[in-house]
């Protein structure tokens, strides 16, 4: 019997009598004479196809229901060996254009699985075309690029050398856009080049000085992300400072906390900020926890903040009116940056990123977002997480634009804001799109202008990411996944390869791992990276670095030196990845092992009102 749709079933996802029967109508001839619905090239021909339609029906284009009746529909019974479908694929002139693409000629290699294996295999030479091709700015160049003979566990990278890595933020064209923001507060765009941010990170950084400030001291920064904000970051490292790096929603005892574990001797703050259309107050947080000495803007920055204790300082007292800065020349391992671990189970780790760190950071922008020149990058995120800085170094050091908001993501108003900046790279978090697609807040929006989503945080699910991608006229999710003491990811996807919502394709450029499982390769287990990196930790400052990445871990397949990440990951067939969570929230019931994630996509399940895990006494045991 040939496979076949009914009209009922596109009436059920909210299309009309009429449109449901057009379109089973459309669907039931290009399955005519499907014979080879299994093949995997005919299933993707066959999505490409739907896709076609989709694109050619304006009342289609909004049902997304309908348009995941159809991606099933193309893959249905795909051979597991095969992997999940791509929803996306690259065509040759995407590949030839990218990033990745102009590097395998000047590797004289032909496919991206040789270009990943030359990167693991000569990291050293890796990373040397890495630094040359992002234009990092040394004022004394490394003797090497890697100390030879390197101890896997204690790498030395660029001995010798002496950088201040902001100064790399500011190689673009200084008329050319660095930031395009808007707010809830002041929704008209507002555009800063590069000149004007220069300018402004080197006010900050002659302010430190006359605050009595000196290299090596740690600054807070306790606000949301704004131009001044990011001139304030690049500012402080400028000085030679090391920026401490807090989420804006932190509670006074966790401001306390993580501003106690780095020491920090100032702290950058904002007197408040609007979201969900609610004024949320952050300095009156710092001085219920008596923290340090504080520089207070206001909700606008041209509106000076009243400060409440006499050794704080208002934003325009603090600024410096001289408008140049000679950077303070570093050792590639001096801390530019501390950011921290959740900390949900125990005090947060306390995670050092050094000047050599956002070389991965720009490193993934460039080679698995392929981000260039003519980029605007948003992601809604801030300084006390992990990505603020990858934002700021992905974009910069690539001399694209970052496109900064402040206000809640949820609201179509943020939708907008991607539209009108132009935003042609937008990162998620899945709880993010997951609300979108709860309420269809960004249905109908012009995002044309995306070539790329990108997805991190947690695990996403499938039917999202799809949703996700036709949001864009279904253009591909890059899923990333990597850590804070990672300086960006470790398994991700590409701009050269198929796009299958919610599963990776690749192990990061320059970084390789195992999955094991009881200590033998596995297909589904405990993921392990087989080091070094630029980009790995090499210190902690309130735990034992040995202790949490090393002690008790097994040497890899080939007597390799392992480090422990603690996340599991599944490796599909078709050359794709799942992730499937941390490790540490997986339950252990006698051996029987189910991670949180499994017991989220039950309860994920529409036919599934609920769902706990128990544990059931039948030997006696508990």
């Amino acid at each position: 019997m040939r496979p076949s749709v009914t009209p009922a079933e596109f009436e059920r996802t909210g299309l009309s009598p009429d449109a449901a029967r057009a379109l089973a109508r459309r669907v039931n001839d290009l399955l005519r004479d499907r014979t080879d619905r299994t093949n995997p090239d005919a299933q993707v021909r066959l999505w490409l196809e739907f896709r076609g339609l989709i694109e050619a029906d304006p009342i289609l284009r909004e049902a997304f229901g309908a348009q995941a009746i159809l991606y099933r529909m193309a893959y249905d019974g795909r051979p597991g060996k095969d992997g999940p479908g791509p929803a996306w694929i690259p065509s040759p002139d995407t590949i030839r254009m990218s990033n990745l693409g102009s590097m395998m000629p000047e590797r004289r290699v032909g496919s991206y699985a040789d270009l990943h294996r030359w990167s693991t295999e000569h990291r050293a030479e890796f990373w040397s075309a890495m630094i040359e091709r992002l234009g990092i700015v040394f004022r004394t160049k490394p003797e090497a690029i890697l100390e030879p003979n390197a101890d896997p566990m204690h790498p030395d990278w660029l001995p010798g050398a002496r950088l201040n890595i902001a100064e790399s933020c500011f190689r673009a064209e200084p008329g050319k856009t660095a930031i395009v923001c808007a707010s809830e507060a002041i929704p008209e765009l507002r555009h800063v080049t590069y000149g004007e941010l220069h300018r402004l990170a080197a006010r900050v950084a002659n302010g430190l000085s006359a605050t009595g400030m000196k290299p090596g001291d740690r600054v807070a920064l306790y606000l949301p992300m704004s131009p001044e904000s990011v001139g304030i970051y690049l500012g402080v490292i400028l000085a030679g400072c090391c920026v401490v790096g807090i989420a804006d929603a932190s509670a006074p005892a966790d401001f306390a906390k993580r501003s106690g574990i780095a020491g920090a001797k100032l702290v950058f703050t904002v007197d408040a900020y609007l979201r969900d259309g609610k004024e949320h107050p952050v300095y009156a947080k710092v001085t219920a926890a008596h923290g340090p000495q504080a520089v207070v803007l206001g909700m606008d920055p041209e509106t000076p903040a009243r400060t409440t204790r006499p050794k704080d300082l208002g934003w325009t007292d603090f600024l410096d009116d001289k408008g140049t800065f000679d950077a303070v020349p570093c050792r590639p391992s001096d801390p530019s940056n501390i950011l921290f671990s959740s900390g949900t189970t125990k005090d947060p780790k306390a995670i050092p990123w050094t000047h050599t760190t956002p070389i991965k950071a720009a490193a993934d922008a460039y080679l698995h977002h392929d981000v260039g020149p003519s980029d605007v990058l948003a992601w809604p995120t801030s300084f006390g997480w992990m990505m603020g800085p990858w934002l700021t170094y992905g974009a910069l050091v690539n001399r694209a634009t970052m496109a900064l908001y402040v206000g809640s993501t949820t609201r179509r108003a943020f939708g907008e804001f991607v539209s009108q900046a132009g935003v042609t790279m937008l990162g998620v978090v899945p709880k993010l799109v997951r609300a979108w697609k709860l309420e269809g807040t960004m249905n109908g929006l012009d995002w044309g202008r995306i070539r790329r989503f990108s997805s991190t945080a947690e695990p996403s699910s499938p039917e999202e990411m799809l949703y996700l991608m036709s949001l864009a006229g279904y253009k591909p999710v890059i899923e990333y996944c990597g850590g804070t003491e990672i300086g960006g990811g470790y398994i991700t996807g590409t701009m050269v390869q198929p796009c299958a919502p919610s599963a990776f394709t690749t192990a990061a450029m320059g970084l390789d791992f195992v999955i094991l499982e009881d200590g033998r390769v596995s297909d589904r287990g405990e993921l392990f990276l087989i080091p070094p990196s630029i980009g790995l930790s090499n210190d902690l400052l309130n735990y034992d670095h040995f202790e949490e990445y090393f002690q008790g871990v097994p040497p890899g397949p080939n007597g390799e030196v392992l480090r422990r990440h603690g996340d599991q990951v599944e490796r599909l067939g078709g050359g794709f990845y799942r992730h499937h969570g941390r490790i540490d929230d997986m339950i252990n019931l006698n051996g029987v092992k189910t991670s949180a994630e499994e017991i989220r996509s039950v309860i994920g399940n529409d036919l599934v009102a609920d769902a706990k895990p128990i544990s059931v006494d039948t030997d006696g045991s508990g």
